[in-house]
């Protein structure tokens, strides 16, 4: 329970880009009393009034060591979720949609009043990609053919009905953009672009052109500024969902100015060939799928998170990509088993 000197909070998923941003953030607020990272693999980080302990959600006996590790918590920040292998989607489903079952029943049987919910731009449907961007009543159906899309929409649904069943437990969903910071880079190029890709490549020199797509228009944010937003939204009475992302919004002529490289007018479906092949041939883990997806998320709308949990990011976005991609040039990573990195010598 919470006591004089603060709350206690469980975060899942902590030793990812996110959780490891989260657990900072909230380590650094006098309004915290302590934190428990909750993770497959207990970190090697020390990290102030932090406690590790590990847990696999897509156990079926989870529930239980669930409910021990969240007995007395004020609130639980749900982070965990699972990438890969994404030519197995049924294993993905057992750890971010029936896991996530476990950890929201977990909840209410250890009788945690806070849940807070990582979901995504991917939850949305397709969607404008000019304009004010939408707000957070626009669909949230995903973009079926993608996993990813299709088990964040998925879990938006059990929170609807989950709501109605637990009026006792403040739900609010955090639905941001594209997160970046220097020490997930190692990670997010093994997600994306597989383990043998060599950072360097990523020097402007070497690169020969950015492709110009139709679609290719995404937001993003320092990873460092979604965990404010998980602060804040633990700390206040917040309820519901609420969309995160800095300006400006990427498209193809930022990420050229930011690669220094030249943008060619290339068409989707030669680029979605060419990642279909490669996928099928298992040369890269990212899915034709996640790119069909992407050239059809919606731009959104970030003004609620603005008004109503007074977040404000630091970082534009292109500052947050600059970081990501200096980091995949270095190698960079963080002592925990998602971030591992390679530093050049």
């Amino acid at each position: 329970m919470s006591t004089n000197t603060g709350l206690r909070v469980v975060v899942t998923g902590a030793t990812g880009n996110v959780g490891t941003s989260v657990v900072r953030a909230l380590s650094a607020d006098s309004r915290i009393a302590s934190v428990l990272g909750l993770a497959r693999r207990v970190p090697g980080l020390d990290i102030s009034r932090t406690a590790w302990a590990s847990v696999d959600l897509a156990q079926e006996d989870a529930t239980s060591v669930l409910v021990r590790h969240l007995d007395g918590a004020d609130a639980l920040i749900h982070l965990a979720w699972r990438f890969q292998p994404t030519h197995s989607p049924v294993t993905t489903w057992q750890t971010n949609v029936l896991g996530s079952l476990r950890l929201f029943e977990a909840v209410a049987e250890a009788r945690v009043p806070v849940l807070v919910h990582a979901s995504s731009v991917g939850a949305y449907s397709p969607g404008p990609k000019t304009g004010a961007g939408v707000d957070e009543s626009w669909p949230t159906h995903g973009w079926p053919d993608a996993a990813y899309c299709r088990e964040k929409a998925y879990l938006e649904r059990v929170l609807d009905a989950y709501e109605l069943r637990h009026p006792e437990v403040r739900v609010a969903r955090i639905r941001p953009g594209f997160m970046f910071k220097e020490s997930s880079a190692s990670e997010q190029r093994r997600i994306f672009a597989g383990r043998f890709l060599p950072g360097p490549l990523l020097n402007p020199a070497l690169l020969p052109f950015v492709p110009d797509l139709d679609g290719l228009r995404f937001q993003a944010l320092h990873t460092d500024d979604t965990a404010q937003a998980y602060l804040l939204a633990v700390l206040l009475d917040a309820r519901g969902a609420f969309n995160l992302a800095a300006d400006p919004v990427i498209d193809a002529p930022a990420l050229g100015e930011l690669l220094r490289a030249r943008v060619v007018r290339v068409p989707r479906r030669a680029v979605h060939a060419a990642l279909s092949a490669a996928w099928s041939l298992r040369a890269v883990p990212a899915s034709p799928h996640l790119f069909d997806a992407l050239l059809r998320m919606p731009v959104m709308n970030t003004a609620r998170a603005r008004e109503e949990l007074d977040w404000q990011p630091r970082h534009t976005s292109t500052a947050a990509l600059e970081e990501f991609l200096r980091g995949v040039r270095r190698g960079a990573g963080e002592q925990t088993a998602p971030l591992a990195g390679h530093r050049a010598h």
